[in-house]
């Protein structure tokens, strides 16, 4: 018995939770800036 690469390479899609931890940072960030300076809004 031989074991053989696959053909296609393999894919790991970590696309969605990056994007999600950056959202989830950058609202985080937003209502701390909103609370800091409640007269810019």
């Amino acid at each position: 018995m031989s074991v053989k690469a696959p053909d296609k390479p393999i894919v790991i899609e970590l696309n969605i939770n990056i994007k999600q931890e950056v959202v989830y940072r950058l609202s985080a960030d937003a209502g701390q800036t909103i609370e800091k300076n409640p007269e810019i809004f």
